[in-house]
């Protein structure tokens, strides 16, 4: 059988029209009870839904009431966990399928952490369902969707938290509010780096799926002819159907900072690039182990963007933020480094405005008062700062190979961009050390971006706005925004 191509499947999955409605209506944000109980789910529980667990176990007067995952073996294992710590307390009930905790009305919100590629259908629908909702990072597998989460927040009302924890750190909003305010000058260059060793996922030739896990709802809105080993329960991160590369992966904490420390105001990029490749490895993945990627915004601010993965002796672990400044200025490893200087000066940094109690705690409040605005990383802040990475993504996607030692070209009008690019070719080069005559650079293309309506214009429009959205499976579909 052939590969199914997006465009043929979309037209197909339109036609058939199929969605989730719960019990045929539309739901208003719940309301917690009298006694104050909040009664959350948490999806996907390899990983991250560990974490999510053991978040909401330290929470007072908090119940989880599901917990959902389409391995049996994953399910049955957390069930376990669960019971052994919440004995007397409350029964949870394990399932399979996110909609079977939806169309609880005593429901109060979900915990959201499984692959990417489900992110932002289980967020529509239990907004639609009235209930709110944590969602890891990225918030959205692409563009479109995201846009479409933004909207189902604005209609139903319910609160939205995005998994960058660093929103709920009040030295962070201090410090972005600084950054604001000029005390530093006009910022420059708002510079990300998700900079951590990886390894080569080897190659997984296609199986039938284990009895343990549910194929079909483990792919859910993802449009994957065959299984194979490499997609669970982690690799899927560096699949284009399933994941986002560690770009909009680990970076995803990154990119938001990044855009955190912009002008107040700011929306979207008005164009975006990226290179890099996926070297030395060899091996199944998709997703580039080293990139490099540039963002600029309509008042001339710009976000840079690392990713550096390969491994080597005397690698440089980064992950972290650097912000530079128009008068030769830069804030880097948390201190303030006056322009020609190189003796790093201590910040006197305020606390910002977060409501506080850390990621779990401040979620937990946001939804008992039922206020959005609470949210430390509301779903308006999550939108913008995935939509970073995905215009750097598809740039990359886009992009055409060129030999090792000539991608600097693409900087000749930027000579920031071109200083710090430098410094990771010579990385690979040098650190890493991949031969000029026997690697390549995928360099993708300048993508010009319209912040208001959300899509590309000029050259490569076309090929860009059909990233701008997935197609998906039928009974997995995102809705249309005129439909959530």
């Amino acid at each position: 059988m052939s590969k199914t191509t997006r465009r043929t499947f979309l037209k197909s999955s339109l036609a058939l029209g199929t969605a989730f409605t719960i019990s045929g209506t539309r739901a208003s944000a719940q309301v917690i009870g009298a006694n104050n109980r909040l009664r959350i789910a948490v999806a996907g529980l390899n990983g991250r839904g560990g974490s999510h667990i053991n978040g909401w176990l330290e929470q007072d007067n908090v119940e989880i009431a599901y917990l959902i995952d389409p391995d049996e073996r994953a399910l049955a294992g957390k069930m376990d966990y669960v019971k052994r710590k919440t004995v007397g307390k409350y029964t949870c009930k394990g399932v399979a399928d996110v909609r079977e905790a939806l169309e609880d009305k005593n429901l109060d919100a979900i915990s959201i952490a499984t692959p990417n590629h489900w992110h932002s259908l289980m967020t529509i629908w239990a907004a639609q369902a009235g209930k709110h909702v944590y969602v890891e990072k990225p918030m959205s597998h692409d563009i479109g969707e995201g846009r479409i989460v933004v909207e189902a927040q604005k209609k139903y009302g319910v609160v939205i938290q995005h998994g960058t924890q660093s929103r709920s750190s009040a030295r962070n909003a201090g410090l972005h509010d600084l950054i604001r305010s000029g005390k530093f000058g006009k910022m420059k260059i708002s510079y990300g780096y998700c900079c951590k060793p990886r390894g080569s996922i080897g190659f997984e030739c296609p199986t039938a799926p284990p009895a343990n896990l549910d194929w079909n709802l483990w792919r859910g809105p993802a449009i994957i002819d065959q299984f194979h080993a490499n997609y669970v329960h982690y690799d899927w991160h560096w699949f284009w159907e399933t994941g986002n590369g560690d770009m909009n992966n680990q970076g995803t904490h990154q990119l938001d900072m990044a855009y955190w420390a912009l002008d107040k105001g700011l929306t979207h990029p008005i164009r975006a690039m990226a290179l890099g490749g996926r070297f030395q490895w060899k091996d199944q993945g998709e997703t580039p182990n080293t990139m490099f990627g540039i963002a600029e915004y309509p008042n001339g601010q710009y976000v840079f963007f690392n990713v550096r993965n390969v491994n080597y002796d005397g690698y440089l672990r980064q992950v972290e933020n650097e912000y530079y400044f128009e008068d030769g200025g830069k804030i880097v490893k948390g201190k303030y480094f006056p322009a020609g200087s190189d003796q790093g000066q201590d910040i006197d940094i305020p606390d910002g405005n977060v409501t506080p109690g850390g990621n779990w705690a401040s979620f937990i409040a946001a939804s008992r008062a039922g206020d959005p605005s609470m949210a430390n990383g509301d779903v308006i802040a999550a939108h913008r700062g995935c939509v970073l990475g995905h215009l750097m993504n598809n740039s990359y996607r886009l992009g055409r190979t060129v030999p090792f030692n000539e991608a600097a070209k693409s900087f000749a009008e930027n000579s920031d961009a071109y200083e710090h690019f430098m410094k990771l070719h010579g990385i690979m080069s040098n650190g890493v050390g991949l031969p000029a005559d026997d690697n390549e650079y995928i360099v993708g293309p300048w993508l010009t971006f319209n912040p208001e309506t959300e899509s590309h214009t000029g050259d490569f429009a076309t090929e860009a706005n059909e990233l701008l959205k997935n197609a998906n499976r039928p009974g997995f579909q995102v809705p249309d925004v005129k439909d959530v």
